[in-house]
């Protein structure tokens, strides 16, 4: 059956186009650029003092005065007043005062209090600017990150100083190929190669790597206290995120894991341990939930299904560009790794009992029986067989919800667990089903989460970072205990997630 006759559309033509509007509208106003740079520059997760100048960072691989000479003809001069512009230093512990790091071209941001460029953000603003035709700010915005490779060592977090340390789920081979197949500009393929296999190698080697299983992990390089969630992650009584997780850990007996590495009752005090925990948890780009228990401070001990799944697809990613450009044999030896990732994550993650991939504790020697939506990766890479693409449909009453997919099935006051939805999940549970054949169920979830946000952005005007799919609301912020509860405004992977799912269901 096609996607018109198994589910009929409970939306108008009128009414997505009047969405088609305003996200052609949005690329402009996330626009970040030379030109907007004193509009990027500004942070609002950082305290900043009354007429002090806002820094920028250039790399020390860059011709720093010719840097400096193309900014300030790109600004006016009184913008150039309020802006400092710093060579970064060669290592990260040393920067006192932090800031922008520059990126040379035009890039979309997320929007809200999001206002740089993210890592895995950016795979999905970079399907919406395809779908929607901006094709040299959709090469921009890969552009930047093949930059970010070369100038800053790894795809960061996000183009702040304070992200130095810390990457997110890896997406560049995906963005390089899918820019590749509307230019067809095989020499730039070609210069992508070095960069996508320094990108590839931060991930395969330790202390990302966990040799036991072959399997890699999150693990960010940073220590101490995140900076931006210190003065921005804080409640209506002024306190910070990690008050509310040390008033959590005097409150509750927690039984996920050993409190005592993250946490000393006694003097009531936050672990080494435990920021290293948190920073990378916000790696995992999934912040916050309760997947790798409270918090997800135990997330180091973990071989995630993301992580993996995407590193699959990397190494069939960069075996595709081998043959592409006529390099058979090295296209080989990615396929051969890829196959070695596949048998590792059919051993360590996919539980036949249950049905569905969890994620390995290679401590506990034990999977973590959590129920969360990065099951739906090994479908979207084709890591899953036929017979556990069809066990996990049988288990997809457990995540269907009435506007789109859970997170999780756990309700915790995280805003990556019940009863929130997000538009990159949704998507690739509606890419994976497409792809083992089960389009009516992939298309029932696609026509739930269009109508709610339709819905929603008629309501409201705008569309947001993620959603309540039990209610169909777009008002979170009382259910959210932890990190931010804000719902940010923009929104860029929501934007590039209705474009994509409207093209799936033509």
């Amino acid at each position: 059956m096609t996607p018109q006759t198994s589910t009929q559309s409970p939306f108008t033509s009128k009414q997505i186009d009047a969405v088609r509007t305003y996200i052609k509208k949005t690329w402009k106003t996330l626009t970040r650029s030379h030109e907007h740079l004193l509009q990027s520059i500004k942070d609002a997760k950082l305290e900043h003092k009354p007429d002090s100048p806002w820094i920028i960072y250039i790399s020390p691989r860059e011709d720093c005065p010719n840097v400096q000479s193309v900014l300030e003809r790109s600004l006016s001069k009184e913008d150039i007043r309020q802006i400092e512009i710093r060579t970064l230093p060669p290592e990260a512990e040393a920067i006192e005062e932090h800031g922008l790091l520059y990126l040379p071209g035009p890039y979309v941001v997320p929007g809200g209090r999001f206002n740089e460029m993210y890592g895995w953000d950016s795979y999905f603003i970079l399907l919406g600017l395809l779908r929607d035709g901006e094709w040299d700010l959709a090469q921009s915005q890969v552009d930047q990150l093949l930059y970010q490779v070369q100038h800053y060592g790894t795809i960061l977090n996000s183009n702040r100083t304070y992200m130095l340390s810390r990457s997110q789920p890896p997406v560049l081979s995906l963005m390089v190929l899918a820019m590749f197949q509307h230019s067809q500009d095989e020499e730039w393929l070609r210069s992508t190669i070095p960069l996508l296999e320094q990108f590839y190698y931060y991930w395969v080697v330790p202390p990302h790597l966990n040799p036991t299983t072959g399997l890699s992990r999150y693990y960010a390089l940073g220590e101490g206290p995140a900076p931006e969630v210190l003065f921005s992650e804080r409640d209506e009584e002024g306190k910070s995120h990690y008050e509310r997780v040390k008033e959590y850990y005097q409150r509750f007996e927690i039984e996920d894991y050993d409190v005592s590495l993250y946490y000393d009752r006694e003097t009531d005090e936050l672990s080494n341990l435990f920021y290293k925990g948190d920073r990378t948890m916000r790696e995992s780009g999934f912040d916050i939930s309760n997947r790798f228990g409270p918090f997800s401070i135990d997330i180091i001990h973990y071989a995630p299904v993301c992580l993996n799944s995407l590193l699959y697809q990397m190494e069939q990613d960069l075996a595709q560009i081998n043959d592409i450009l006529g390099n058979e044999q090295l296209a080989q030896q990615w396929r051969d790794r890829a196959d070695v990732r596949r048998d590792h994550i059919d051993q360590f993650l996919w539980d036949e009992e249950k049905g569905i991939y969890f994620d390995y504790n290679f401590q506990t020697e034990k999977r973590r029986h959590y129920e969360f939506a990065t099951t739906f990766y090994p479908l979207w890479m084709g890591i899953a067989s036929e017979v556990q693409a069809k066990r996990i449909v049988e288990n997809l009453s457990l995540f269907e919800a009435p506007g789109g997919i859970f997170t999780s099935t756990r309700v915790t006051g995280n805003q990556w667990d019940a009863p929130f939805g997000w538009a990159p999940l949704t998507l690739i549970a509606v890419l994976g089903l497409h792809r083992y054949g089960y389009h009516q169920e992939g298309d029932r979830i696609a026509h739930k989460f269009l109508a709610m946000v339709i819905k929603e952005f008629e309501r409201r005007g705008i569309l947001v970072e993620k959603y309540d799919v039990e209610r169909c609301s777009a008002n979170v912020s009382d259910e959210i205990c932890f990190g931010y509860s804000s719902n940010e405004v923009g929104f860029g992977w929501t934007n590039g997630v209705v474009l994509e799912l409207l093209a799936t269901l033509r």
